[in-house]
């Protein structure tokens, strides 16, 4: 088959990453889309099992902090693409263990863009590297103001301080090597298919479970939080209608509390496991706050609504029920993650291939 374009999507098999490629697999039949995963513990192909037969659609495993592997991978696609979202996520990780954000975050990333030069070379017509990227590389915010593509960068933890370097380094080669290039940093995902060490998922399980909530501190710390199909539209709009060299911002303009968001997950648990009204949030837990923990984020993402049309949700609780009633009807799905049984899934379809 002849496709039109052969897109790299990294992490493919991740939370955010999966809603990509799945919209890109399905949306473009003309595309060869390959997925780069290492499944590390975030990555899960079952995500996308919906779709694995799909003739457009191509796995790959690997790590792109191997630079051969990449140079390999490279040279048997010829990619006119790249959309970026390989990456460590979790901030508690990464102040446990930076190395690997280092690694992953900087070093693959700078793999994948030498890639892209040595591959294009001068010719980059048709030609996109594209970095997904966080709102966390800004800093904390006050209770005024909102992140701005011009926002200076403060990060404040390692995941953060990661994801800054990565950030300057593809607009470094962008504006050294003319390698088109186009960043967008964005908010607080959530949705389906999130590894249940986040706070939407974390809480949905435990109150399935009627298990103790962890709320940091006093739960005042404040985020933008971004459905995830919002965020896989947005990326697909960058990709094919976003001005080379450019940044967007991409927000939910959904600013919440922790404690305030956890409790309206405890009302609406509560409707839907027919649970007494109050019930759930008797397991909210206040534990110590963790180190370096940023206030207040909040992003203006303008920007990317006037200059190519794009809109989130506009009803947080909307997002958050379809959310709680993806996770209360995949149970399996979130029992093999927590079992780690989910690791097996690449084995059983891909062994000898």
């Amino acid at each position: 088959m002849n496709f039109k374009k052969t897109i790299l999507i990294t992490g493919g098999a991740g939370f955010i990453g999966s809603h990509v490629v799945r919209r890109f697999v399905a949306r473009y039949p003309e595309y060869r889309i390959v997925n780069a995963d290492k499944l590390t513990y975030a990555g899960n192909l079952e995500n996308l099992a919906d779709i694995e037969g799909r003739e457009n659609y191509f796995f790959e495993r690997t790590d792109i902090v191997d630079k051969k592997a990449i140079a390999d991978l490279f040279a048997k696609y010829r990619f006119d693409g790249v959309i970026h979202l390989a990456a460590e996520s979790h901030v508690d990780r990464s102040i446990s263990g930076p190395d690997e954000f280092v690694q992953t975050n900087i070093i693959g990333t700078v793999n994948l863009l030498n890639a892209v030069r040595s591959q294009w070379g001068s010719d980059c017509t048709g030609k996109l590297f594209y970095h997904i990227s966080t709102d966390e590389v800004f800093g904390s915010l006050s209770k005024e103001g909102y992140f701005t593509e011009t926002t200076p960068y403060d990060p404040k933890s390692p995941y953060s301080a990661s994801k800054a370097s990565s950030d300057h380094l593809v607009r470094a080669y962008g504006h050294t090597y003319n390698i088109p290039v186009v960043v967008s940093n964005c908010s607080n995902n959530y949705g389906p298919n999130q590894f249940p060490e986040k706070l939407i998922p974390l809480a949905i399980n435990n109150i399935k479970n009627q298990k103790p909530i962890p709320v940091y501190g006093k739960g005042e710390n404040i985020r933008d939080w971004l459905y995830v199909e919002d965020h896989s539209s947005a990326i697909d709009l960058i990709f094919h209608k976003g001005k080379a060299g450019e940044t967007y911002n991409i927000g939910g303009n959904n600013e919440w509390k922790n404690i305030d968001l956890i409790r309206l997950l405890c009302r609406i648990m509560d409707s839907k496991l027919d649970r007494l009204e109050g019930t759930s949030e008797k397991l909210i837990t206040y534990v110590k706050d963790r180190p370096g923990h940023d206030q207040r984020y909040a992003i203006d993402s303008s920007k990317l609504q006037n200059e190519l049309g794009w809109s989130p949700i506009p009803d947080f609780a909307k997002g958050l029920e379809l959310t709680v009633d993806w996770y209360l009807r995949n149970t399996q799905w979130l029992e093999r993650i927590i079992s780690g049984d989910y690791e097996k899934y690449y084995d059983t379809m891909y062994s000898g291939r």
